[in-house]
């Protein structure tokens, strides 16, 4: 494992709300992040499929990992915008968000985040979003 990951799984591991839903850090490196978590019922809504919020959770999170990725460690979204593009429904979700354009204080990030059933995978969102260097 690479001091980025290691740090990533720290970073990861330090966030209560991420550890409530289960959230993996499957793939950091320069430049890109891949968080992933198993859909369990609680994260249904009225109809059956994933609420958004986790799935903007997962575009929010990943984003921030990328642009952490090339800013430095301690960084927030500070702003993001979600593209639902059909209602998530399977096993897992798989979020890869990738750095844009970077300078020294900001990130700009975008993330793709797909629902896998089986072998079956289905894209149901893509966001993109500014990530800030703190201080």
């Amino acid at each position: 494992m690479t001091e980025l990951q290691t740090l990533g799984q720290t970073v990861l591991g330090s966030q209560p709300f991420s550890q409530h839903l289960g959230a993996e850090l499957i793939e950091f490196e320069q430049g890109r992040a891949v968080i992933a978590l198993e859909i369990r019922p609680e994260f249904l809504q009225q109809h059956g499929f994933v609420h958004g919020g986790v799935v903007s959770y997962l575009i929010d999170n990943a984003i921030t990992f990328a642009g952490g990725s090339v800013l430095g460690e301690r960084v927030v979204t500070v702003e993001f915008k979600v593209n639902y593009i059909r209602p998530a429904r399977g096993q897992r979700l798989v979020a890869t968000a990738t750095v844009e354009g970077a300078g020294s204080r900001l990130a700009v990030c975008r993330c793709e985040v797909v629902a896998k059933d089986g072998e079956k995978e289905r894209r149901c969102a893509v966001g993109q979003g500014t990530i800030a260097l703190l201080g």
